[in-house]
């Protein structure tokens, strides 16, 4: 049964990569508004830990207005898979279109300096897009991607962020990788890594939205190695003014938090904590005004339980 689920998964993947480049941009983007909706009636695991997620970053929610947010949270998660499939057709040009900025000078002054740097994301808004959008109009990118299954997705992943121009490493199954994200820093390359997740063993607890959430370590441990910068960049959607609204008028917004400030005394791990906890402070503000495009469907607060479905 997983081989027959992997193979379904690979080809349903296959096939929006095909067909919705074809469609017409207004119509592809309806489609997968209806299919967002679908999945909010359908409900089940994933959409239940979205729930569970909004709840903690929401309290003051009644159940109507959690269930609303909910609903416009799939929509902004398809909306991202929409942008996905068409994002290997996008112009330079284009891309620019679809990008807004906010904080930028200080890390294109770093870039003109040849200075790499580490930023610290979450699952906000359109992080492909911006990597997309980062390599054509800031500096070359080098990040991990998370291994999937099957193999074939997995590598499809990897063919489509290289075609975007990043460079991409996997996060587990190959020796060397965080000795390869430091001589890229040091090379002057920008390294984003999605890090409001803990995917290893080797994570760090920190507050978030008032609860204890395990989230990586890899940017902070990466920025003290090698004395590049850390900064929290925040991802999340907003209506083009250029565009009559619509599920298509939609861009990103890139915000570059402040640098994440090392206190030079403790511990390794005690300063790694601390500059992990400015970039999730930073990441708390987005996830609480824009709520519905952090796309967490899974477990990251501790203790939470899962859900019954």
């Amino acid at each position: 049964m997983s081989a027959v689920a992997d193979q379904a998964r690979l080809t349903a993947y296959r096939t929006g990569w095909r067909v919705v480049r074809l469609m017409p941009e207004g119509a592809a983007y309806r489609l997968f508004d209806v299919l967002a909706a679908r999945v909010h009636r359908r409900g089940g695991r994933q959409v239940d830990r979205l729930r569970s997620n909004y709840a903690v970053v929401r309290p003051e929610l009644r159940d109507a207005d959690l269930d609303d947010l909910v609903r416009a949270g799939l929509r902004s998660y398809l909306r991202y898979w929409c942008d996905a499939f068409r994002l290997a057709d996008r112009s330079p040009d284009e891309l620019a279109l679809r990008v807004r900025c906010v904080g930028d000078a200080p890390v294109r002054a770093a870039v003109a300096a040849g200075q790499g740097q580490v930023f610290f994301l979450g699952h906000l808004g359109n992080w492909d897009t911006a990597g997309a959008w980062a390599t054509c109009h800031l500096s070359p990118v080098t990040t991990v991607a998370e291994r999937l299954r099957p193999e074939e997705l997995y590598a499809e992943f990897l063919a489509f962020r290289r075609r975007l121009g990043m460079t991409i490493l996997p996060l587990t199954g190959e020796r060397g990788v965080f000795e390869r994200l430091q001589d890229a820093v040091r090379g002057g390359a920008i390294v984003p890594l999605l890090a409001d997740r803990d995917l290893s063993s080797s994570g760090v607890e920190v507050d978030l939205c008032g609860r204890r959430a395990a989230v990586a370590a890899g940017p902070a441990a990466l920025a003290l190695s090698t004395g590049a910068p850390l900064r929290p960049v925040t991802v999340h959607y907003e209506l083009r003014p250029d565009r009559p609204a619509g599920p298509a008028a939609y861009r990103i917004v890139v915000t570059f938090g402040e640098e994440a400030l090392d206190p030079g005394t403790g511990t390794r791990a005690e300063r790694i904590r601390a500059m992990t906890q400015q970039c999730v402070d930073a990441l708390a503000v987005t996830m609480t005004e824009h709520t519905a495009d952090w796309h967490m469907m899974q477990r990251v607060f501790v203790g939470a339980p899962e859900p019954v479905t």
